[in-house]
């Protein structure tokens, strides 16, 4: 009989003894918390109650074009972050109020993103507080995401359509790991092994490179082929979803402790480091032969979140040290004034040089809402070890 073991707690992160946070992280970071706490507050004082996904011209579009409604978290999970590093009431109250405001998402089933929408919201409301009522939200949006299953492919489809597998799902699934884990479930506990088995089988090749999407025949459920929905091509390497496999499967490793997850994330993450090298941000797919744009830095923001959870995961020391080290790279290359909307007032976001969806021509060479949010995840991930009393 087949196990889908999940561990009583998610594996913690151990960087490698002896090595700390460059000096010069320090006066970075605090760039983009002086710069964050300024445009978020603007974007709320301006338009509240509001959920834009990306700016045009630099001013947040907020009854702009979406292809899908998966955003509306990342603004919530930023007030979050800024009332834990600011002290700051204002911040505070916000932060629950954009996330009552998702809250009735819990029963959404069209869409594959809830753990976009909850963990970093009603999640870290939880871990704000400890109230388990917070955190019965996130398993109420753990068990809905779980029901889109096909049991035929074994997989979770994405939004687009049921015969469709998104990368991006892996960054979603460990919001089902956590309420089987809640609740006991050996059902929400076999279908994210599957789903994330499945995903590791059909969209994560060779090299280590990611395909976006995976079609499948739904009258028998055979994996059909690779294709794309914002790379440059069906075989090309787009670089968000790059980002979401190489932290999507480091989590589910966190949640698993299965060693074959842990493979998949090195892959991953060897593969974007290989393919950026000094430049740290990528553009929106490496095998566009000459990109229009050069940089893609939600995508980067995304990769030093997931390769800064690698390095505290991996056993191999001078490994850890190779993915802390470019974490902090991308992080403060980010933190330059070409990325960085520290000195630009009229620029309503917080990242510049990001890109929703490029074959759309929405939201390009723009501030995009998920950069924003994980770029100051990841800003405070590293600021927390490299300044623990915050």
């Amino acid at each position: 009989m087949t196990t889908y073991p999940i561990l009583p707690e998610p594996l913690p992160l151990a960087l490698p003894d002896g090595w700390t946070v460059p000096a010069s992280f320090a006066p970075a970071a605090d760039r983009a918390w002086r710069t964050a706490a300024t445009k978020v507050r603007g974007l709320v004082e301006r338009h509240p109650d509001r959920f834009p996904l990306y700016t045009q011209g630099g001013a947040w579009a907020v009854d702009a074009e979406a292809w899908t409604n998966w955003c509306e978290g990342f603004l919530g999970g930023q007030l979050w972050m800024l009332a834990d590093h600011t002290g700051d009431p204002w911040f505070r109250e916000r932060a629950e109020h954009y996330s009552r405001l998702v809250e009735h998402r819990k029963d959404d089933r069209n869409v594959h993103d809830l753990g976009f929408l909850f963990w970093s919201t009603w999640r870290r409301w939880y871990e704000a507080t400890g109230d388990p009522a917070r955190d019965d939200v996130v398993v109420h949006a753990g068990r809905t995401a779980a029901s889109r299953f096909n049991e035929l492919g074994r997989y979770l489809p994405s939004f687009l359509a049921p015969d469709s597998l998104f990368i991006d799902i892996m960054m979603n699934v460990g919001i089902i790991f956590h309420a089987a884990r809640r609740t006991g479930d050996p059902d929400l506990a076999r279908i994210a092994h599957e789903h994330c088995l499945t995903t590791r089988r059909v969209l994560v090749r060779g090299d280590g490179s990611a395909s976006h999407e995976g079609i499948f025949d739904l009258t028998d459920g055979r994996f059909l082929r690779q294709t794309t929905q914002q790379g440059h091509c069906d075989d090309g390497s787009w670089a968000r979803g790059q980002a979401w496999a190489l932290y999507g499967f480091g989590t589910v490793y966190r949640h698993t402790g299965d060693r074959r997850f842990l493979e998949t994330a090195r892959a991953c993450a060897d593969f974007y480091i290989e393919r950026t090298g000094d430049r740290l941000v990528p553009p929106n797919d490496w095998e566009e032969p000459v990109p229009e744009r050069p940089y893609e830095s939600s995508a980067a923001a995304a990769a030093a979140g997931g390769l800064w959870q690698l390095a505290g995961l991996e056993p191999d020391s001078a490994r850890a040290r190779g993915y802390a080290d470019y974490a902090v790279r991308i992080l403060t290359r980010l933190c330059e004034d070409d990325f960085l909307a520290h000195d630009d007032p009229a620029w309503e976001g917080l990242l510049k040089h990001g890109s929703y969806h490029e074959a759309k021509g929405l939201g390009v060479d723009e501030s995009v809402m998920w950069g924003d949010y994980w770029f100051l995840d990841a800003i405070a991930a590293v600021d927390g070890v490299a300044r623990p009393a915050n």
